[in-house]
């Protein structure tokens, strides 16, 4: 009687997830590094790299990569993935500080706006400028910037959610 086996090796062509993150990486690398990178530019950015968050997340629980990720060759690997994520995590962190804090600027812009308190609202624009330009700030203008620092928000937030997850994963890997 024959016995056949199977090898248990990764496959020879790219599982549909791996090109989609190599395409959005490289799209991503992209739009991130255009010197025009607009507000949006960046909340979608910050979308995308949740989404490729999301698809390394689904490769990493594939039972083949499951077994060879736990291989001791790759241990180092996942150990510098999961400090670099740790990283990730550390900026998703002071981002939104950063963001809270940027909202509490404009809420108080906003009060001296409807005060009409004029010095008070150029005082807070000098302490927002890298150069003292005289800048004429509007309650429209400073509606635009609470919605883009939502949306910066919202996008670190999404991102946040999802390394998370991902640093699950590379944890149980590491730990069966």
């Amino acid at each position: 009687m024959a016995c056949h086996q199977r090898s248990a090796s990764l496959p020879s062509i790219p599982h549909s997830t791996e090109s989609k993150v190599e395409v959005e990486l490289q799209g991503l690398q992209t739009r991130i590094s255009m010197p025009s990178a607009t507000i949006d530019t960046m909340c979608g950015g910050l979308s995308r790299l949740g989404d490729i968050y999301s698809s390394i997340e689904e490769i990493m629980s594939l039972p083949s990569n499951q077994i060879g990720l736990s291989l001791p060759l790759q241990r180092k690997m996942v150990e510098e993935e999961l400090d670099r994520s740790l990283v990730l995590v550390d900026l998703c962190n002071a981002m939104q500080e950063s963001l809270a804090e940027l909202k509490m600027s404009i809420q108080d812009l906003r009060l001296a706006l409807k005060r009409g308190d004029g010095v008070a609202v150029q005082l807070k624009i000098e302490s927002f400028k890298f150069q003292k330009k005289r800048v004429v700030c509007e309650a429209a203008q400073l509606q635009a910037l609470e919605r883009s620092v939502a949306d910066l928000e919202n996008g670190v937030e999404s991102l946040f959610r999802r390394l998370i997850p991902s640093r699950v994963s590379l944890l149980n890997i590491l730990s069966s």
